[in-house]
């Protein structure tokens, strides 16, 4: 295996696992963390030699994705950084694994929101109180960490696209 097939194997799922451990306990998604995922897009592009039509394609797929995704925030339907994060996603897997990675962030973030619906249902216990993580969480009027149904999605679709060593181009 590469240098190039470990990065590839460990960069953007690390970043996934950051973006939904950041947003489960600080409702935020860093603009960092969206560049550092453009960015390693942008290098391992070149390094894998990705052709300029496919890099054009995911380019569009990002700028669907960042266009419609800003519509939502307007509405506030989603965070700033769920619509960035969503958008430097969908840059790594273009148009050819889009509609999988939002359906299935759709599904995911459901089941998310539903779970959360429960949980803010029943009393916390004295030892989570402590938690402002879980009390942030808890509260009614709070809001949903989406980035973890985003980096789940994103997760569950990777495996799938020519990122994964092995896979090719």
């Amino acid at each position: 295996m590469t240098v190039i097939d470990t990065v590839r194997l460990l960069l953007f799922p690390a970043l996934m696992a950051f973006a939904a451990s950041s947003d489960l306990f600080t409702m935020t998604i860093s603009n960092r963390l969206s560049l550092a995922l453009s960015a390693a897009f942008f290098l391992l592009a070149l390094a894998i030699g990705m052709n300029l039509a496919a890099f054009g394609m995911h380019l569009g797929a990002a700028a669907l994705v960042l266009v419609v995704s800003f519509g939502f925030f307007t509405q506030g339907w989603i965070g700033g950084g769920d619509a960035k994060l969503a958008a430097a996603t969908a840059l790594w897997f273009g148009f050819d694994h889009l509609l999988d990675y939002l359906i299935y962030a759709s599904l995911f973030g459901g089941a998310l929101t539903l779970l959360l619906l429960q949980f803010r249902k029943l009393p916390l216990p004295a030892p989570l109180a402590r938690q402002q993580w879980i009390v942030r969480l808890h509260d009614n009027g709070g809001g949903v960490p989406y980035g973890i149904a985003l980096a789940a999605a994103a997760l569950a679709v990777y495996p799938k696209t020519i990122w994964m060593p092995g896979t090719g181009i």
